[in-house]
């Protein structure tokens, strides 16, 4: 009798960590590279403060408020994942600014550095729970850490595009 036994492949564990190590890294790049598309950081760069609150015929939002929605919703994403206990704001209004402009160059600043400071945050967070990416978070409705990144990735891209429409329009993107 002729028995083949199939070699047990040991490497499994290490293929399977260099997978999650490969799609943390695209990840990450998703989240803070340009890749095919322009960064948030850059088309957010060099506006000036009075165009802040210009609107543009037939559009409802301006450069604030835009980037305001960008800031307000990523933070939901981050608060999300990391608290099981967490309400999201009431849609659609909890995710747009109150205020049509910001009332100083202050707040401009600190809202575009609150994008990149929670931006860090959840890239850490993906950091850490690289090993369970895919798994269904406790809370929710079956969303996992994977899912959400890409949620957020996609919704800062979509909008990345809409501010530099937006500049386009106010005669402020020479790229």
């Amino acid at each position: 009798m002729n028995i083949y036994l199939k070699p047990v492949n040991f490497n499994i564990m290490a293929s399977q960590k260099s997978e999650n190590e490969i799609l943390l890294k695209n990840l990450i790049e998703f989240l803070s590279k340009g890749n095919s598309h322009v960064l948030l950081d850059d088309a957010l760069k060099d506006i000036p403060f009075e165009l802040l609150n210009k609107t543009p015929e037939n559009l409802p939002y301006n450069l604030w408020q835009m980037t305001q929605h960008i800031r307000i919703s990523q933070k939901d994403i981050l608060n999300f994942c990391c608290d099981p206990d967490y309400k999201s704001p009431e849609w659609p209004e909890g995710y747009w600014p109150a205020n049509k402009q910001p009332s100083s160059k202050e707040e401009w600043e600190s809202c575009v550095e609150q994008i990149k400071e929670d931006r860090e945050s959840f890239i850490g967070l993906l950091k850490e729970k690289n090993e369970s990416l895919c798994e269904p978070f406790d809370h929710g409705n079956d969303q996992s850490l994977l899912r959400e990144a890409l949620v957020l990735a996609d919704h800062n891209a979509y909008h990345t595009a809409e501010i530099i429409v937006l500049r386009r329009l106010l005669g402020n993107w020479k790229k």
